[in-house]
């Protein structure tokens, strides 16, 4: 297969991004395994939709560069990672889809993942916490020779406290509507 051919079975061009891919490749994964589609192609399809995702993710930079670097990342790939790939795949293919879904592989196409979401929501209640902690302690405990603290201050940090929560909590939420529509399907 050319390059061309992962972009075209992904159903992308070669001006996406990585975060079109793990998006493209999550989609046609989920259409094509075995698990889900009763098709007798569809295996074959999900392997090769796999392939094409590993490859992208692995040489995607080297194809954009120059001819030189683009036959070097194709002989390599065919070299080494073409069957590895193929082979893990059949494996994944083989595996009833929740089981997949929760595979390391597969877990790679999230874009934000429950962590890094609580982690941001822990960050922004930090902030907003040393933010008004502070104020009253500076107030409660003036440092000879400095100004009191301004209320400006307080106020910017607490609206930047504030926004980094709530786009963490919205973040959060579409997290979970697409764990639960996931699961239900």
């Amino acid at each position: 297969m050319t390059v061309s051919d992962y972009y075209e079975i992904l159903g992308i061009t070669s001006a996406s991004t990585l975060d079109e891919i793990k998006r493209a490749y999550r989609k046609k994964a989920r259409e094509f395994h075995p698990d889900i589609n009763p098709v007798p192609e569809a295996k074959d399809l999900f392997i090769a939709v796999t392939e094409a995702y590993e490859f992208l993710m692995t040489y995607r930079q080297k194809t954009l560069s120059d001819q030189e670097a683009y036959d070097q990342a194709m002989e390599d790939w065919r070299k080494y990672r073409q069957d590895r790939s193929r082979y893990r795949a059949r494996a994944y293919a083989r595996a009833p889809y929740h089981k997949f879904r929760d595979t390391n592989f597969y877990k790679t196409t999230r874009i934000f993942d429950g962590t890094t979401i609580i982690f941001s929501m822990i960050i922004s209640i930090l902030v907003l916490s040393m933010t008004i902690f502070g104020y009253i302690y500076r107030i409660h405990h003036p440092i000879p020779g400095l100004k009191d603290p301004t209320i400006t201050m307080l106020v910017i940090f607490i609206l930047f406290g504030m926004s980094l929560f709530v786009l963490s909590f919205i973040y959060l939420k579409v997290y979970f509507q697409t764990r639960q529509k996931g699961n239900s399907i």
